[in-house]
């Protein structure tokens, strides 16, 4: 077993040294891109050896049928629009244990990613669009306690897509611009796809309270925090809650400071949110030999996911006294949260690619509404009444068509 274990390692070792080459013996061959001719004679014979450097500015196309960018954006919106469903009977508190959860499953998803990928170069730059990324989702509980989901979910999904949107069409932070073919209709699309978005923002849901609360107890006498349901404790006596162990900072701000500063967060998550996908296309355009495949930049930028959330959670840990809040009859449905959210990213990493950021994005940050809302309507039962349905219909019809202009826009 020793011996087969050393052969193995010799043979990795071996596949990373040759790959580089092979690789770059492929491309000397294979690429296309601008062409620079070089001249020179050999026994009397000219020659003429026609180099080719790639030139991601000029071409966007990856080799990737431009079908699968759709079906990719597909996968991303049926999957971003269902993530949570798995979580909502479950309580998740404060969501800095949910969240740490979450990213942890989204990170092994992108090990398993990467593995399959072949294990690609790691770039540490695409760390920098997990740590984005993370951080704008750290603030999502605040902003939904200071503001409520939907005008938070409006705020934020708006600079999502405006942000995202706009870096890839006029080439910010670096990375090479991407105009579509139509650019009449990748505007009216964006348009009406943040209209969309104002439309969801009116809708009117009634909550259930199907999750059953696990709660902070102290039961008197005993030093330890259990997690069980409101006033019962493991014996069925019935013992104190301390209502003060949910408050949080935002209970204490005044209405109008816990609006201003709800609004403010939600701005800065949806700008977040919207260039974490920069950093990995910088390198794309920017790194010489550099993979064209998103999906080789999935694990680099989990990775950064992972480690941001994990900093984050330790310095909760600390500030609630190694006491954090802990929900463990949330860890499965948020394992399968992550690993859902991981699916739907990864399929983003195809489609910004495949179709371009400026056609991507409108289509994948509005459809997830479409989802959700039938997840409430049909599941759930959040929604109800004439005046709502309608809305929604509404709703509905803004968001397709502005998705069916980005998608048209990118014809030629």
């Amino acid at each position: 077993m020793p011996r087969q274990i050393h052969q193995l390692h010799s043979m990795l070792q071996l596949y990373h040294i040759l790959t580089p080459v092979l690789k770059t013996s492929i491309k000397a061959v294979t690429l296309t891109g601008t062409a620079m001719p070089f001249n020179g004679t050999t026994g009397g014979t000219t020659m003429t050896l026609v180099m080719t450097t790639h030139n991601s500015s000029a071409s966007n196309d990856t080799g990737t049928p431009i079908y699968w960018g759709y079906i990719s954006a597909g996968v991303a919106v049926l999957c971003y629009g269902s993530n949570f469903v798995a979580v909502k009977k479950f309580e998740t508190g404060d969501g800095m244990f949910f969240q740490w959860i979450l990213c942890s499953a989204i990170w092994m998803t992108g090990l398993v990613i990467n593995i399959i990928r072949g294990m690609p170069q790691f770039y540490m730059l695409s760390m920098l669009g997990g740590f984005l990324w993370a951080t704008g989702n750290i603030t999502a509980v605040p902003i939904i306690k200071a503001i409520g989901l939907s005008l938070g979910m409006l705020i934020w999904g708006s600079f999502n897509l405006l942000t995202g949107w706009a870096s890839g069409r006029f080439g910010m932070f670096g990375i090479h611009a991407e105009i579509p073919p139509h650019q009449t209709l990748n505007y009216i699309g964006v348009g009406l796809a943040v209209f969309s978005a104002c439309i969801f923002a009116t809708v009117r849901s009634e909550v259930s309270g199907d999750a059953q609360p696990s709660r902070m107890i102290i039961i008197p006498g005993d030093t330890e925090e259990l997690l069980l349901p409101p006033s019962v404790n493991q014996s069925g006596e019935t013992v104190h809650i301390d209502d003060k162990s949910d408050e949080n900072i935002m209970d204490r701000l005044s209405p109008l400071n816990k609006r201003i500063m709800g609004c403010a967060m939600s701005v800065v998550a949806g700008c977040f949110y919207g260039i974490s996908f920069t950093p990995n296309i910088y390198v794309q355009d920017r790194y010489a030999n550099s993979s064209q495949n998103g999906l080789d930049y999935v694990f680099g930028h989990f990775s950064g996911i992972y480690a941001t959330s994990t900093i984050y959670f330790l310095i909760y840990c600390v500030v609630m006294k190694n006491k954090p809040r802990v929900y463990p009859r949330a860890i499965l449905p948020s394992v399968i949260s992550g690993v859902m959210w991981a699916i739907a990213t990864s399929c983003w990493f195809v489609a910004n690619k495949t179709l371009s950021e400026p056609v991507a994005f409108p289509i994948i940050t509005t459809g997830p509404g479409i989802v959700a809302s039938l997840w409430g309507v049909v599941v759930f039962r959040e929604v109800k009444g004439r005046r709502n349905f309608l809305i929604m219909g509404i709703a509905f019809t803004v968001t397709i068509a502005g998705a069916v202009l980005c998608g048209v826009s990118k014809m030629k």
